[in-house]
């Protein structure tokens, strides 16, 4: 079983980044719930992929498999970077107010969920070279009207 970061980044991502980049663009502020301490996994789409084909030939039966970049990016410097790109403000969410400013992705927003690739990168001599989430969101691909 192979586990993708929820943010799996890149050229091209129409996933979480896309959709809070948007979020930003709509409300003019890049927010963050609380104090943005809350930590969110990533991947480069390439070092999934790499892990994918890597899982396919060569993982044993039964493994679970973590595709982790970067362990836990501090939302707030999610909301910073995405800040910088879009030339807006950056701003706590209070999280009685994630839902509003958030939409669907209010729930979660403000979690924390760090995670692991340890165990993955071991047996598969797997280690993730693409760029961080940071390094992506500093890219002008994800601030693109579209």
């Amino acid at each position: 079983m192979l586990r993708f970061s929820p943010t799996v980044h890149g050229d091209g991502d129409n996933g979480f980044m896309a959709i809070f980049v948007g979020i930003a663009r709509q409300s003019g502020v890049a927010g963050y719930v609380g104090d943005g301490t809350n930590r969110w996994p990533a991947v480069h789409v390439s070092d999934a992929a790499r892990l994918a084909r890597l899982a396919v030939e060569a993982a044993p039966a039964g493994s679970v498999l973590h595709a982790v970049g970067d362990e836990g990016v501090p939302f707030v410097r999610i909301a910073e970077g995405m800040g910088r790109g879009l030339g807006l403000p950056t701003r706590s969410v209070d999280p009685a107010n994630a839902l509003e400013h958030f939409g669907f992705l209010g729930p979660f927003a403000g979690l924390d969920s760090p995670a692991s690739a340890t165990i993955t990168r071991e047996p598969l001599g797997w280690e993730p070279t693409g760029p961080s989430l940071l390094e992506d969101l500093e890219k002008d691909y994800y601030y693109h009207e579209v």
